[in-house]
Formats: C-alpha cells, structure tokens, sequence
C-alpha cells in the first residue's frame, strides 16, 4: 500500500535543519520525511516551499530564515553555487572539514562498522587551488562567452573569476577568449551542432608555472590557427603547450580521440613529492597539488615500506604513486586503463632515475587477476580508484594475493564502505582510523587514506 507524503507541492513549512546531505544540501524531515533545501545548514530554523514530492523524500526552497547557523559564512556570491562550482560556499571552512569527517563515519555507522574517522586534513588557503580548468564556450548575444554552466541545465554563466582555481589560470582563460573573438572563432551550438571551439583547458604547473592550453574543437583546424596560436604564446609568456583536441561527436563528453601539439611540447612539467612528472592533456594527476602531496604522503607512510617490499599501485594513472613508492620499496607494478596515462608513466619513470617500476595498460581488475596468475605476491597494494570504486573481481584477486597490507586512497565514502565490507568477508580488517583529506575546499568531495591487514 503506498504512503501518502506528508508535504504537498507549493506548501510552506517551518522546519529545523536536521543535517546535511553528501551533496551539501540541509535536510529537515516532516514526519520522518526528508526534505532536501539548498544553501540551508545544520540548526537553522526557516520557512520553505515545498517544489517537488517523490514518493520517499522531496525538495524545497528557503523563503526566510528565522535563525541562522553560527557556521553561516554571508558574503558569497550565488554565482558558485549556481553553477555548481562551490556548492558549500556558505559554511564556514572548519565547519566542512567537520562535515566530511563526519560524511565518512556516518555512511561507516549505517553499514554497522564501528570505525574511527580522524579530524580532515585541511588547507590554510581553501580557495585558488585547482591547477587544471576545463571550460565551456558559448555564444551568448552574439559574442563569444567563457564560463561555467547554471546547475542541471546547459545555460552557459559567463564568469571570469572561478574563485576555486589558480589565478593565473582565470587570467589565461580571458585573454583566450579574447583572442577568440578577435579572430571571430564561432563558439560551437549544442543545438545545431555547428559552430568551431567547444571548450578551453587550461593546465598549470604548481610548482613548475609551466602552462598548458587546450583548445577543444568541433573542426579538425582551427580557422587562423597559425596567428591564434602565435597570438596565444604571445599574450602568454609560461605558455610552453599549445594543444589542439578534436572533438566531432555530438555528445557531453568534453575531449575527443586526437590531439595535436600546435606550439612547444605535448606535456607540461611539475613536480610532486620532489619527483618530476609530464602531464599531458588527456592524463589524469590530481587538481590541488598542495593537498595531494598530503594525501600521497600519507599513503606511502601508512604502507610501512622497508625497501625490501613489492608493491602494487592499482589505477596509476601517470604513475604519481607509484614513482613515490618506488623511492622506498624494491619493485613497483602499475596499471591503467588509459594508454597515454602508461606513456607517461613509463617518461615518468625515465625522468626520476627509477628502474624498479613496471607499467602495464589494462583494466585493473584484468591485470590484477593476471599478475595472481603469474605468481606475483605484494606485500602492499594500493588502489586509488575512480568514483565507483572497486571491482569486485579485483578485490578477490587482492586477496588471493594475499598482500600484508591495502592501502585504499577514495574519493567516494559510499564505495568505500561497500569495498571495505567486501575486503573483509575475505579476511581483511581496518587498521587504525581512516584520514579524510580535502582536496577539493568549498564542496561536499572528500578523499580518505584507509589501511587493511590481513588478518
């Protein structure tokens, strides 16, 4: 028999802000059902309107604010979080640090594992980190727009200061533009298909200041690319990459198959953990140096290497991980899934002096079960993978390998809590607390170093 919701469309309500989701939204619960507000905080006391009923929860919007949180931060620009951009904006910045350790115990206690989650380890600076941006371009009133899309549509907001991004990116990502439109390069329509240049992306080396810029294109040339191109290094002295990447389809995907080099070299170089890395334009390597350094660190830490150790790194990406522990074990295995991210690891590890590394192009969890069959037995393995987390054929393979220890980086808590439960049905167990990291300041993401040992 189907419940009747408690709420209806268009009603208003006062309600009490119970807690927050993982996607930073304030939740109150009328009859034990959930309401999901936006830009509302734990404690505060509102009138909403209800806008939407699904049969086991509903959304609605603040009107007015009775009380406000002591952890409210005021003056923000609605820009971010219309965009998306910086979602928890409006709390205070030791308040999300306690907000994500709490997100992790939380999900943890739901699945009935008592676990402990240590205090996140946070920036001092938690804006202007990203050292990568990726974004689309519009013709908006007839003039060439770089910006960030309005939440859950594809109306482009023109912006100029990204607020989570290096400076010097925003910066570059202007005079693009600019250069853009004094060409009269057409900003490619969703709609009709038509149109040139879909979307600029812009690298920069933390360390390094090394510049990329990307210039994603419907067309296999750009329309004067030579004198684009020239105008670009020009306007743009750490400019050292120009890349082209072709991009035809009608599709949300942001980068295509082919890129060509247009001006300088193909990769851009910085540094991580005093090792030296080329980073390409389709490779993956993490967007807050800072934070990714801690993260790293604590991962090589919490692996206990002797030097006498085989490890390996599932989902190594340009190989960050692995050229790290490599530094302290006797011989490093890496997999990735994605063919340009093992050419630079394999440049990666020529750079850094390190021979005791192997890389190998697959899916992880067809590499790992091959690496079992070879007789292969790490003594560590470590796996950092994307937001859905392990296969669960990669798990059974670990433990058929039957490592001392996994050292589990996440970006996602739910995963985590699903593979950690599965690691030990098979014998596996947490050891000591879980370490949130916050890479990604001003939103609900999270990332957590966790160890497991045999038993």
């Amino acid at each position: 028999m189907k419940t009747k919701a408690p709420v209806a469309k268009n009603e208003r309500l006062d309600v009490t802000i119970a807690d927050l989701t993982y996607q930073g939204m304030g939740v109150a619960k009328v009859d034990d059902f959930p309401l999901f507000i936006e830009n509302a905080l734990p404690g505060e006391e509102l009138t909403i309107q209800v806008t939407k009923v699904q049969s086991h929860y509903g959304f609605a919007r603040a009107i007015a604010w009775k009380s406000e949180s002591p952890d409210r931060v005021t003056d923000v620009d609605k820009t971010y979080r219309q965009t998306g951009i910086a979602p928890l904006q409006h709390l205070a910045y030791p308040a999300q640090l306690k907000f994500k350790q709490h997100q992790i115990a939380e999900l943890f206690s739901k699945d009935h594992q008592d676990v402990e989650v240590a205090p996140t380890l946070g920036m001092e600076n938690p804006t202007q980190y990203r050292n990568k941006a990726q974004v689309p371009v519009r013709m908006i009133k007839g003039q060439l727009e770089t910006g960030f899309y309005r939440q859950h549509s594809h109306d482009l907001i023109p912006l100029t200061d990204f607020y989570i991004q290096d400076p010097a990116i925003d910066a570059a990502i202007v005079k693009v533009r600019d250069i853009l439109r004094q060409f009269e390069i057409p900003a490619y329509n969703e709609i009709s298909d038509k149109g040139v240049i879909r979307n600029i992306m812009v690298r920069r080396g933390y360390y390094s200041h090394e510049m990329m810029i990307v210039l994603i294109s419907r067309t296999q040339k750009m329309p004067s690319q030579a004198q684009l191109v020239d105008q670009i290094h020009q306007a743009l002295p750490e400019v050292t990459s120009i890349v082209l990447n072709v991009n035809a389809k009608k599709t949300n995907v942001i980068m295509g198959n082919v890129t060509r080099t247009l001006y300088g070299k193909p990769t851009i170089e910085d540094s991580l953990l005093g090792l030296t890395f080329a980073i390409s334009a389709r490779s993956f390597y993490q967007v807050n140096p800072q934070q990714t350094e801690k993260l790293y660190q604590m991962a090589i830490d919490k692996a206990g290497l002797t030097g006498e150790e085989t490890v390996i790194d599932a989902y190594c990406g340009i190989g960050t991980i692995s050229l790290a522990l490599a530094k302290h074990a006797k011989q490093v295995y890496g997999v990735d899934v994605v063919s340009e991210a093992i050419e630079d690891a394999k440049v990666n590890a020529q750079k850094n002096h390190l021979s005791n590394v192997t890389f190998e192009i697959n899916k992880a969890e067809f590499q790992m079960a091959k690496w079992q069959e070879d007789g292969i037995k790490p003594d560590v393995v470590v796996v950092d993978p994307p937001r859905k987390g392990l296969a669960e054929s990669l798990i059974d393979s670990t433990a058929k390998m039957g490592p001392k220890k996994v050292v589990y980086v996440s970006c996602n808590p739910a995963t985590l809590v699903r593979d950690v439960a599965r690691f030990q049905e098979l014998g596996y167990e947490i050891d000591g607390p879980i370490q949130p990291v916050d890479q990604f300041p001003q939103t609900p993401h999270v990332e957590s170093v966790t160890v497991l040992v045999k038993k």
